[in-house]
């Protein structure tokens, strides 16, 4: 038997870090948002314990190292199905280290694939958990939808559906480091916040230019010199008409949101004469589980 998932990109709203952990991870405080862009993750069972991954990009590995061979190894032990396996075949479209979370909803994907296919042993909140131990976006990505993540990530609360609009995403040609961004933000204070708070109460209120006028990441305050792609980019989507434009999780992928199709269209025209990877896309509601 075999079944096919949609694995949606994220957006961070906002993104901010608020301490270090004793663990060695970061305390964060983040709206997260599912938007339409996807890769389609299918998935039938085997009966010899092999678990085998494939993409149509060759330089991605499709052993252990690939997440979603992982979240399929910890769903078989956590179910207790032993010499289970899966086939995987994942047609990628998201960009790959851009901080919109591709591999984990990659994985969150094979996870919700796998609990229907042996007949839903898992409830959402405990294929947050088990995801929890795979990847600090993976348990926002099983259910998507609007949410505040804390803690690692693994801390949601859901929100009320983002209010409509379309996002432009842009992919730069560099990607970043995420522990050199980290290892910078420890080192320098950080100058300036997002205002998560009012994120979350103008979601509420259905006020997306409130939502847009209070996003903002923190990591763009200690991006490496060279990637002024950034800034750029956020340029010419707010000269198109964007509300608000800011990069998305460590990077290096922006997006810009706006209220209107035509200005969304325009934009996404006028950045792809410079760059290779740019998308139109909208917001999406919780997932089935």
């Amino acid at each position: 038997m075999k079944t096919t998932e949609k694995a949606f990109a994220k957006l961070n709203i906002s993104f901010d870090v608020t301490g270090r952990r004793p663990d060695g991870y970061h305390d964060m405080r983040m709206v997260m948002q599912t938007v339409s862009l996807c890769d389609d993750v299918s998935v039938s069972l085997r009966d010899d314990g092999y678990i085998r991954a494939g993409t149509n990009l060759r330089y991605l590995p499709c052993d252990e190292r690939n997440i979603a061979v992982k979240a399929a190894r910890a769903f078989f032990a956590a179910a207790n199905l032993k010499n289970a396996g899966a086939d995987i075949g994942i047609r990628k479209r998201i960009p790959v280290c851009a901080g919109m979370g591709g591999g984990s909803s990659d994985g969150a994907a094979v996870l919700r694939a796998l609990n229907r296919l042996t007949g839903k042993p898992f409830s959402l909140a405990e294929l947050e958990k088990l995801g929890a131990g795979l990847g600090s976006d993976i348990p926002f990505c099983i259910g998507g939808g609007t949410a505040l993540a804390e803690g690692r990530g693994e801390v949601l609360t859901p929100l009320p559906a983002f209010p409509a609009c379309f996002f432009v995403i842009v992919k730069p040609r560099f990607s970043v480091s995420t522990p050199e961004l980290f290892s910078k933000l420890d080192q320098y204070p950080i100058r300036r916040r997002p205002d998560t708070n009012g994120i979350v109460s103008a979601i509420k209120g259905e006020k997306l230019p409130a939502v847009c006028r209070r996003m903002y990441n923190v990591f763009e305050d200690v991006l490496p010199p060279k990637p002024d792609d950034v800034p750029r980019i956020k340029g010419t989507l707010l000269d198109c008409g964007a509300l608000g434009a800011m990069m998305t999780g460590t990077g290096s992928a922006v997006f810009g949101v706006f209220d209107e199709q035509k200005k969304a269209e325009t934009a996404r025209a006028a950045l792809a004469k410079g760059y290779g990877e740019v998308f139109l896309a909208h917001p999406k509601g919780r997932l089935k589980i």
